[in-house]
């Protein structure tokens, strides 16, 4: 068995100060330092590149954007003016006195709105005359009169020749009678049990605002409000 001064003497004791790293610890603690120094450069580097690139593509987005919405801005434009109509049209069906008011609106050239709209006449994409009728017709069955109807078209830009063209066929088809009647009958209906002049009353407030022509109203009204 070895003794204690034996092994000592075999395995000297190195004692270290308080300041004294151990043996390879400068050397590791300096390649960590440059190790974290080169992976701030290269991250800050890469983060440099990344922040630029997200950047460039940004511009590059917002170019297209301005390209794309160029023609807007132009009055004389007549693709974007074309492509504004379509849209517009896309949405919902006009006449092409309520397409001429928006185009105008959005700012483009009067010649080149016009240009667009007898191009789109032509290729049957407007037709006044089918717009004006189906106004009417909507227009009957809301129970509207003839007055009524002539402000909706004229609300909705269609000529004013051309929408009398229409109420007049209408009426002469004696589709404004038919809807005087049918609101006397809604209104009878609804106010039965009522005093005579209370019905009345409603009746002819209610006829009043849908347009109809006094003297169809004093007809409907001895008729079916007694």
């Amino acid at each position: 068995m070895i003794s204690a001064e034996a092994f000592l003497q075999r395995n000297p004791v190195v004692l270290q100060t308080a300041n004294e790293p151990e043996s390879g610890s400068v050397s590791s603690l300096d390649e960590a330092e440059d190790s974290a120094r080169s992976m701030s450069n290269d991250s800050g580097h890469a983060g440099g590149m990344i922040t630029g690139t997200t950047r460039r593509r940004g511009m590059t987005s917002w170019n297209a954007r301005s390209a794309g919405n160029a023609g807007a801005d132009d009055p004389s434009d007549v693709d974007a003016c074309r492509e504004a109509a379509l849209r517009l049209l896309d949405a919902a069906p006009r006449s092409s006195g309520a397409l001429r008011d928006r185009l105008l609106g959005k700012g483009y050239a009067e010649d080149v709105v016009e240009g667009v709209i007898e191009r789109l006449i032509a290729v049957h994409l407007i037709n006044d005359l089918d717009y004006a009728q189906s106004v009417v017709r909507v227009c009957a069955n809301r129970m509207m009169g003839r007055r009524g109807t002539m402000m909706e078209l004229a609300r909705k830009g269609v000529d004013r020749v051309l929408a009398t063209q229409v109420v007049n066929e209408a009426e002469q088809n004696g589709v404004f009678e038919e809807a005087a009647w049918e609101l006397g009958r809604r209104v009878a209906r609804k106010t039965e049990g009522l005093d005579r002049q209370v019905r009345q009353r409603r009746f002819w407030a209610a006829g009043g605002r849908k347009g109809h022509n006094p003297s169809i109203l004093r007809e409907v009204a001895a008729e079916l409000l007694h």
